[in-house]
């Protein structure tokens, strides 16, 4: 079931529920520059064991609407804090991927996890997408910005070229063109905006303040969002666990999908003790 729900003024984001009278609630947030399509091989399981899954379009991608500005990680987290009131969710495990992650441990920070019981970073551009002052992980600034400046000039080839460093694995051609399409569906801006605010987002301050049970998958052959990200962010978190995942690059909820479906629902339904 697909919906929309305002969060400001002529931006109305796009909201996927798969089976609402599912016993645990899992809200998923996608990567760069795709949408939350990119979860297909979750959502084909995760409601046969009794979890709701919720998913949305980031404002500027997929179905949800694409204003010009509102791309800075606090105003997207204030937007997932919007649909989750509306929708009158909890006890919620929130799952993000890459840039989705970041945005999640925004919102754990902002919000104050805010009916959030379990957090799951997949592959999470976090604390840093770049490398920083006393953070040498992570791309390069101008590495980012050769991103952006594509994506003004020739963004399906930036979306090729990105996307040929994602999996670790082999994947169907006619996958491979699916998976790019998904990037297609973003405004050329917004994918641009969101990549500036990856480049310029340092979310080290936000990681002591997430308190609830987490984990943290990560691909050990991850070009994006190398694995060094991954065990900086396990250690700002109290009590996370980092599980890695051996055959896998950034694309982990594909290269491992049965691996990632497994530990995502022994995490969701651990909630009511299963």
């Amino acid at each position: 079931m697909g919906f929309y729900i305002p969060v400001e003024r002529g931006v109305n984001i796009y909201v996927e529920d798969l089976n609402p009278g599912g016993a645990q609630t899992a809200l998923f947030i996608h990567g760069w520059p795709v949408n939350h399509q990119m979860y297909e091989y979750q959502f084909n399981q995760l409601p046969k064991a009794g979890i709701r899954c919720v998913a949305i379009d980031l404002r500027g991608f997929g179905k949800s609407d694409k204003p010009w500005e509102g791309y800075s990680y606090n105003r997207l987290a204030d937007d997932l804090r919007i649909v989750i009131d509306a929708l009158q969710l909890d006890k919620i495990t929130l799952i993000g991927f890459s840039v989705g992650g970041a945005i999640a441990i925004r919102y754990m920070a902002k919000h104050a996890g805010h009916r959030i019981e379990r957090l799951a970073l997949l592959g999470a551009a976090a604390p840093s997408f770049t490398q920083k002052p006393g953070f040498p992980h992570g791309m390069n600034p101008d590495e980012v910005n050769l991103l952006i400046q594509a994506s003004y000039t020739d963004r399906p080839q930036m979306i090729k070229d990105f996307g040929s460093r994602f999996f670790a694995r082999y994947i169907s051609v006619p996958l491979e063109n699916w998976f790019h399409s998904l990037g297609l569906e973003a405004s050329g801006h917004a994918t641009a905006m969101v990549a500036a605010s990856l480049r310029d987002e340092d979310l080290r301050q936000d990681l002591s303040k997430i308190t609830v049970p987490t984990i943290i998958l990560h691909g050990l052959q991850d070009q994006i969002c190398p694995f060094p990200l991954a065990e900086a962010t396990r250690a700002g978190i109290r009590n996370s666990q980092l599980i890695p995942f051996q055959y896998s690059g950034h694309g982990l909820f594909y290269c491992e999908v049965g691996k990632v479906n497994k530990e995502l629902i022994r995490f969701i339904t651990m909630q009511s003790g299963k």
